[in-house]
């Protein structure tokens, strides 16, 4: 196996999986308090199990979103 093919295989996911993990938590936060706020814009007062069903969702949102954006950033800066 030459460079070329070690490099790509290996390091390339590490450090998407390892920006991925560093965007994770901040944006979760975010997404999670615009949805709080928004629906709290709709009705005056959310329950624990809204909350928590919202958190759920913004731990889906921001898996997806921080795994795309790093797999892009990783691809183009470290290549």
């Amino acid at each position: 196996m030459d460079f070329k093919t070690y490099y790509s295989v290996f390091h390339d996911p590490l450090w998407t999986l390892i920006l991925g993990a560093a965007l994770f938590f901040p944006v979760r936060q975010l997404i999670w308090v615009l949805y709080v706020r928004r629906k709290q814009k709709k009705q005056k007062l959310v329950s624990k199990e809204e909350i928590n069903t919202l958190k759920k969702k913004a731990t889906f949102t921001s898996i997806f979103l921080s795994l795309v954006f790093s797999y892009i950033y990783v691809n183009q800066v470290l290549n």
